[in-house]
């Protein structure tokens, strides 16, 4: 019998098995992570609040009003949010999700690594089994060239496959790549059709309803960030001070000025 029969009955096993328990009280937690195999609650959710994110104000206004639909069991999109790094991508979604069930809406965040995509199929089977409304979590999804065909299959649990993901769920996936899939200037000399190459790298981000971009900041928009945070926990700063703190770090982000009121908080004994 060769391995890729033995593959085949397994796949076939594991489709007709029944789905594993959760761990979890789905009801409960306003989060929860996915490993594979069960479903465990998050014991302390606090993300950044939502009105401290600054630079980003129309991204995170269009994903909190996509969620808040969603929340109420109206149309809602799956979301892509795609930019550099540190510009607050992740933290929008966190935060987002926290804010509606501060308003007193009943949704949760529920992450799933990237390296267990295979799994979504046997996490979906779970979640149709509660009215809940989750946000499944991707951070940080991207593809080399050998990935391929996991955008395929990721691409049919979005739309239009046997087991996509149920109605009580949306997808938010953050990426560094606008399109997931890398691109070359290669495609565009296919000898048989390029258009077809494209298409192909390009239909997994076609995929999300909205996408949503996250540019680099400029020094201005740095230290309103970093001024923000730091009201919030009552700390005195010197911009030119943050400004010299990115500029080692060779970066000028949400994440960054994030470190520096870490920094900051720890000089003056405050704890975060």
């Amino acid at each position: 019998m060769n391995d890729a029969l033995l593959t085949r009955i397994a796949e076939a096993l594991e489709r007709i098995a029944p789905p594993p328990s959760s761990s979890a009280d789905l009801a409960a937690a306003p989060a929860y992570v996915w490993n594979g195999a069960v479903i465990s609650a998050v014991e302390e959710f606090n993300p950044v609040d939502y009105a401290l994110l600054t630079g980003i104000d129309a991204q995170k206004q269009t994903l909190l009003e996509n969620t808040r639909r969603h929340a109420a069991g109206h149309a809602a999109h799956d979301v892509l949010l795609w930019g550099a790094r540190g510009t607050g991508k992740s933290a929008v979604v966190a935060a987002v999700v926290r804010k509606l069930q501060q308003e007193g809406q009943d949704i949760a965040l529920l992450q799933c690594a990237i390296d267990e995509l295979a799994s979504l199929p046997r996490l979906f089977s779970i979640l149709r089994d509660t009215a809940r409304p989750f946000i499944l979590f991707l951070d940080d999804l991207g593809f080399d060239e050998n990935g391929v065909g996991d955008a395929r299959s990721l691409r049919s649990l979005l739309q239009g496959g046997t087991a996509a993901r149920p109605a009580n769920v949306r997808l938010y996936v953050t990426s560094n790549r606008r399109h997931i899939v890398p691109r070359h200037l290669s495609e565009q000399d296919d000898p048989v059709n390029p258009r077809d190459v494209v298409d192909d790298k390009m239909a997994l981000s076609d995929r999300f309803g909205l996408s949503l971009g996250f540019h680099a900041i400029d020094q201005q928009a740095y230290v309103d960030i970093v001024s923000g945070y730091a009201q919030s926990l009552g700390l005195s700063f010197d911009p030119l001070e943050a400004i010299q703190w990115a500029t080692q770090r060779g970066s000028r982000s949400g994440r960054v000025a994030w470190q520096y009121v870490v920094e900051l908080a720890g000089r003056s004994g405050v704890a975060i």
